[in-house]
């Protein structure tokens, strides 16, 4: 019996990391737990003075409880410091749950969604699917003399509760020709059945009212029901009861403490490593929680492995959210996120002399996010010599056009780190017959100078991807490296 070798450990914490990050909001609360255990501080970008950022620190912050910026800071900065920035995103295609999403519709419950993003939504269907986001709460254990307080709580249920069915075969004989379908009257999720509700005898179901309530764990006790009456009419007015009762009952409260949300559909199915010698990953949101878990690995590793208040450079990592539906946002990459963290390094009396503009000039980026593997049934699709691989390691990303922001500059600065870090590099480029996608990179590039890379990998925008296990060693190499030699390497080029 052929014994395949263990999963690289790499490639299984990697898994690990996206089974318990459904959304932006879990995978920042999970990354930041990793910067915590390599010693790396949490404070306020709402307090922010400079006391903050004081030299040699080692420090984070979030927005919006979905983008981050983690940094060190030198100890002795010089008139060449600059910024080594490693830059992705922590969003990707799913549903979400409408602002009114009470549905019901011949005998069965559903919830209203909306798509975000360019997903590839067919592959949504028949999938065991359940709801995480956040939810703000009433807080039961603190209050102001105006009022009760409220706070942002994360929940994930962790068991399928909907589903969306696809017709069968019998019903629609063209099916397996072109699978179409109209987004928004055939692609809402079910609930569940609303006569089940009704005859549970522990639901309190009335079935002559026509409105089924609830089953109630200790959790949501009627006496606190009756407390908030008025929230809770509210809340059930848009949501289902029944969703209502399940959010409160994983978050320990009352569904009257459930102030809003915002809850986005994800696939149950974990993450994992495959294939007959383990050399593949099969898994969700692999666009873009591979950079995302990667270079906060390579961040840590870099600090941990060398005095990074030595360094010449500051060392910076910032995750957007809302990439992919264009970056506009207070917490996308069109915000003011990255100009801001300039402002304020340049505001403090060590740096005050390199200035805003000079210290950007002297700065680099790298737009990470993923890339197009070859795909054996679609070799035509691709260029032909510009067609990555999986396990081939770091993919430099080009397009004239300005899609990607490689140019010859960033990317021999690229090529050299990569060399240093002992990675294979790997080219892609699209076919002149095809659209290019984008990343965050252009959005940056008017800012710092900036190069496009990725890692390859296969079903893009699926509610499951396929990648390299190999390559997340390969990633997170390249970015502890990238933290390490960069500025010596940019002192080297001579451009302007």
């Amino acid at each position: 019996m052929m014994i395949p070798p263990p999963p690289p450990p790499d490639a299984v914490k990697f898994c690990e990391f996206v089974t318990a990050s459904p959304t932006p909001f879990h995978a920042v609360s999970n990354l930041t737990k990793r910067l915590v255990s390599s010693g790396f501080k949490s404070i306020s970008e709402r307090k922010i003075d400079s006391a903050s950022f004081a030299p040699g620190s080692k420090l984070f912050y979030t927005r919006n409880q979905s983008s981050l910026v983690a940094y060190t800071l030198p100890s002795e900065p010089t008139p060449t410091t600059a910024i080594s920035f490693a830059v992705g995103h922590l969003d990707s295609p799913c549903l979400k749950v409408r602002p009114v999403s009470k549905r019901s519709k011949s005998g069965y419950l559903q919830v209203g969604v909306e798509l975000y993003g360019g997903g590839i939504w067919h592959s949504w269907f028949d999938r065991d699917l359940s709801l995480a986001g956040r939810v703000i709460v009433a807080s039961s254990t603190s209050s102001s003399p105006s009022g009760p307080t409220y706070v942002s709580k994360l929940v994930k249920i962790d068991r399928p509760i909907l589903r969306i069915p696809t017709l069968a075969i019998h019903l629609d004989r063209t099916m397996n020709e072109a699978f179409k379908f109209n987004k928004e009257t055939e692609f809402q999720p079910i609930l569940g059945l609303v006569a089940d509700t009704f005859n549970d005898p522990t639901s309190g179901g009335d079935a002559r009212a026509g409105t089924p309530q609830p089953f109630r764990s200790g959790a949501t006790t009627p006496a606190k029901k009756e407390e908030n009456s008025e929230d809770v009419a509210r809340m059930e007015e848009r949501h289902h009861p029944l969703l209502l009762a399940v959010l409160a009952d994983e978050l320990g409260c009352s569904i009257g403490d459930i102030q809003d949300f915002e809850l986005s559909l994800y696939d149950t199915q974990p993450s994992t490593v495959g294939g007959m010698s383990n050399e593949l990953i099969f898994s969700p949101r692999i666009d873009n929680l591979m950079t995302s878990f990667s270079s906060i690995e390579g961040l840590c590793d870099a600090t941990t492995a060398s005095n990074a208040s030595s360094e010449d450079n500051i060392r910076c990592v910032i995750l957007f959210d809302n990439e992919e539906v264009g970056s506009v946002s207070h917490h996308g990459a069109e915000s003011n996120l990255l100009p801001a963290f300039v402002e304020r390094i340049v505001s403090l009396p060590d740096y005050a002399k390199i200035g805003y503009h000079q210290l950007l000039a002297n700065s680099f980026l790298v737009s990470a996010d993923m890339g197009h593997a070859l795909n054996p049934n679609y070799e035509s699709r691709y260029e032909t010599n510009l067609a990555p691989r999986l396990n081939g390691g770091v993919v430099i990303k080009t397009n004239a056009n300005q899609r990607y922001t490689s140019n010859a500059q960033t990317t021999f600065l690229l090529r050299r780190v990569a060399k240093k870090a002992g990675v294979p590099v790997q080219e892609f480029e699209i076919r002149n017959d095809s659209t290019c996608g984008s990343t965050v990179g252009p959005h940056l590039s008017t800012h710092v100078r900036t190069v496009d890379i990725g890692l390859a990998q296969l079903s893009m925008h699926s509610i499951r991807e396929t990648a390299g296990s190999a390559d997340v060693k390969h990633y997170i190499q390249f970015f502890k490296t990238y933290f390490d030699v960069i500025a010596a390497f940019d002192r080297d080029l001579h451009v302007d």
